[in-house]
């Protein structure tokens, strides 16, 4: 089957390829639904779910919520990961930057440890070491006497990153071997193998409430990858509306984080995917990083409860996959830019 030049064409436009991204999203996301190893290996057709109460008991209660909980991380890492690399002008920053993954992985550790571990606490400990681990770094940003702001966040973020890591560690080190340590290393793995209904829920305002900031403040980042003298000259208030977009970016983070423990490389590599596949304009990039980013977690995801008879932890088919894609990146083009 031919492909017409006009037809051609207009796949090369940028919002025939959001549509586009779009429908992909929609069918990965209800072929999930019925993708696993009940009643065997394989795909559940609709007439077998509507016959068996125990299938469509799988599908709503446990299957759908861990899809929705996939898709709001991979699109909260996904523009969170854009929103950095175009506020600090840096393709290689993500979104664990700023101290927030290694805080809210300190939070989580210090609840297994010390607060018993119940999800609600875990989950709750996570977001709040995660924003006490941006506020840390603005701090020691101020304090930094070098430099020019996004240098001297650049810095702390780092610092702060080694000090909750170091963190981590001795909590691991404290940790009872028998039911803690493992616990531990589990959620560091990174997995929505226990995520309900009720997690997703209490996430959900943190989820919804940065998204919708990253979104309809999009056509600003253009902007503030500028200089500042440039952006003030522009008329915006560059350090405010940074600010505000780094809060949202985190927000949605810790969020992230708090429900399923330490995802790497989606938030670093989707946004470079998004870029080549619409373009470096923000106004369509940050859609396209939504969308793609979804797509990665839950085809991630599928393959992570279905490709041994023991689950692959989320974390380590993020890392794996997106070293190879990373690959791709650096060493040719295997998308066309726009």
């Amino acid at each position: 089957m031919t492909v017409s030049p006009a037809a051609r064409t207009a796949l090369r436009s940028p919002a025939a390829r959001l549509w586009l991204l779009g429908g992909l999203l929609v069918v990965t996301f209800v072929l999930s639904l019925f993708w696993g190893r009940y009643p065997q290996p394989g795909l559940l057709t609709p007439a077998q779910a509507a016959a068996d109460p125990l299938a469509q008991s799988l599908i709503w209660n446990l299957r759908l919520p861990r899809l929705v909980a996939a898709l709001l991380v991979g699109m909260s890492l996904s523009a969170a990961g854009l929103a950095f690399q175009m506020i600090f002008s840096n393709p290689l920053v993500e979104p664990g930057f700023l101290g927030v993954s290694q805080g809210a992985a300190f939070g989580a550790a210090f609840c297994i440890v010390f607060l018993g571990g119940a999800a609600w606490l875990v989950q709750g400990s996570a977001v709040l070491f995660g924003v006490v681990g941006l506020a840390f770094s603005y701090l020691l940003a101020r304090r930094i006497r070098f430099g020019g702001w996004v240098l001297r966040l650049l810095l702390a973020g780092i610092a702060v990153s080694a000090f909750f890591s170091a963190g981590v560690g001795l909590l691991k080190y404290l940790a009872d071997p028998l039911r803690q340590l493992p616990e531990i290393t589990f959620w560091l793995l990174g997995g929505l193998w226990s995520i309900t209904w009720r997690q997703v829920l209490a996430a959900a305002p943190l989820f919804l409430a940065g998204l919708t900031v990253l979104l309809l403040m999009r056509w600003r980042l253009n902007l503030l990858a500028l200089e500042d003298d440039v952006a003030v000259s522009l008329g915006i208030a560059a350090g405010r509306e940074r600010l505000v977009l780094l809060l949202a970016a985190v927000t949605v983070t810790a969020a992230s984080i708090s429900i399923s423990g330490l995802i790497g490389w989606a938030g670093l590599i989707i946004p470079h995917l998004a870029r080549r596949l619409v373009g470096a304009d923000a106004s369509r990039t940050v859609p396209a990083a939504l969308l793609m980013g979804a797509t990665f977690l839950i085809l991630c995801d599928d393959l992570g409860r279905t490709l041994l008879a023991g689950e692959i932890p989320l974390g380590i088919l993020t890392s794996l996959l997106g070293a190879l894609v990373f690959i791709l990146l650096m060493t040719r083009p295997i998308l066309p830019q726009s």
